[in-house]
C-alpha cells in the first residue's frame, strides 16, 4: 500500500467520495507529518500482536447479546515494558483508573488527579507530535502562541468536566473517548483507545467479539493501525467501534485537538488519508468541550464500514 500522503486521483482536492465528503490535504497534510513524528508508535508484529479472528454479528443499539466470534482475545502480547518506560504511555495509564463510569454520577477531580492531568500534558507537550500540532493550530490563529497557554487550552478542551445529562458535572472529553463510560450502565460509549481496551482485555473485563466490515470488505490485516471492533465491556456490547491501534498518546491528541479547534460544527466529519489508511476523522463538540472523536475506516471504494 502507499505510504504518506496519497496524491489526488480526481476531481477537486482528491476527488468527492460517495459520503458526499471531499478529501481534505490540507488535513491529511498536517497528521502525515504528525505520523512520520510519531516516534512512540508501536510496530504491529514487533511491540504488539493482535488478532482479528472472525466478522462480528450485526448487534442493535441498545442489546447487550452479541454472538461471539473471537474465542482468543485481541491483543495476544504487548511490550509492556515499552508500554511502562515511554514517559507519554507511562503519564497516559496513570489517567485510565481516575473515572468513575457511569454518567449520571458526577465525577470528583482530586488535586492529585489534577496534577496528574497536568503531567501529562508537560510530557506530551516535550513530543515532536505535539510541537507540530502546536504549530499548526498558531498558523491558523487557533490557540495561544505561548506552551503554557497552549497548555491551559488542551486541559479545558480535554479535562473540564460538563454533564451528559446526569444531575452534575459527569464527563469529560478524555474520559469518553480515551477511558469510556456507560450511560446509566446499560450502554457503553466513547473507549476509542487501545492502551485502555488492552487494560481491559488483560483484566477481563473487556471480551473482543470479532472486527466489523462490509460484506466486500476483506478481513483487516494484523498490521493494520486503525480497527473497526465489536466488544463488550463489563457485560455491556459496543456493537461498532473505532480505534487506532499502536499510536501514541500524543498522536491522538494532537489529531482529535487539530479536527476539533478547526471546526465550529456540532459535529464534524473530515475525509482525510493518514499513512496509507484512508479515514473518516469524527469529532463531536459540546459546548466548548470535545464530546467525542475516533476514527473511520474507510474501504477501498472508499465508502464508509458499516
Amino acid at each position: 500500500a502507499a505510504r504518506g500522503l496519497v496524491p489526488p486521483t480526481d476531481g477537486d482536492r482528491g476527488g468527492r467520495m460517495a459520503s458526499g465528503l471531499v478529501m481534505n490535504q490540507d488535513l491529511s497534510k498536517i497528521l502525515n507529518e504528525l505520523w512520520k513524528a510519531d516516534e512512540h508508535r508501536m510496530v504491529p508484529g514487533v511491540d504488539y500482536k493482535i488478532s482479528v479472528q472472525g466478522k462480528a454479528g450485526y448487534v442493535a443499539a441498545g442489546s447487550n447479546n452479541a454472538r461471539d466470534c473471537a474465542r482468543r482475545p485481541l491483543f495476544s502480547y504487548v511490550n509492556e515494558d515499552r508500554l511502562r518506560s515511554i514517559k507519554s504511555f507511562a503519564a497516559f495509564t496513570a489517567l485510565l483508573d481516575n473515572y468513575e463510569m457511569s454518567t449520571g454520577i458526577a465525577e470528583v477531580v482530586t488535586p492529585e488527579e489534577m496534577a496528574e492531568n497536568f503531567h501529562f500534558l508537560d510530557v506530551i507537550l516535550e513530543t515532536k507530535v505535539m510541537q507540530l500540532a502546536h504549530q499548526y493550530l498558531v498558523s491558523k490563529n487557533l490557540t495561544s502562541t505561548s506552551e503554557r497557554g497552549f497548555r491551559q487550552h488542551l486541559y479545558d478542551i480535554w479535562f473540564q468536566l460538563y454533564s451528559r445529562g446526569g444531575r452534575g458535572r459527569d464527563s469529560s472529553g478524555f474520559e469518553h473517548v480515551f477511558v469510556g463510560e456507560t450511560k446509566r450502565g446499560k450502554e457503553i460509549m466513547g473507549l476509542h483507545n487501545w492502551v485502555q481496551f488492552y487494560l481491559q482485555e488483560k483484566h477481563n473485563h473487556i471480551d473482543y467479539k470479532g472486527f466489523v466490515a462490509r460484506r466486500d470488505k476483506n478481513k483487516p490485516d494484523e498490521d493494520d493501525q486503525v480497527l473497526t471492533l465489536q466488544f463488550s465491556w463489563k457485560e455491556m456490547v459496543k456493537p461498532v467501534g473505532s480505534s487506532f491501534i499502536g499510536v501514541s498518546p500524543e498522536f491522538e491528541f494532537a489529531l482529535y485537538t487539530i479536527c476539533f479547534l478547526l471546526s465550529t460544527a456540532k459535529v464534524s466529519r473530515e475525509l482525510v488519508m493518514v499513512d496509507e489508511f484512508h479515514l473518516q476523522i469524527v469529532v463531536y463538540r459540546h459546548g466548548k468541550y470535545i464530546g467525542s472523536s475516533y476514527p473511520v475506516l474507510l474501504s477501498n471504494n472508499n465508502t464508509p464500514l458499516e
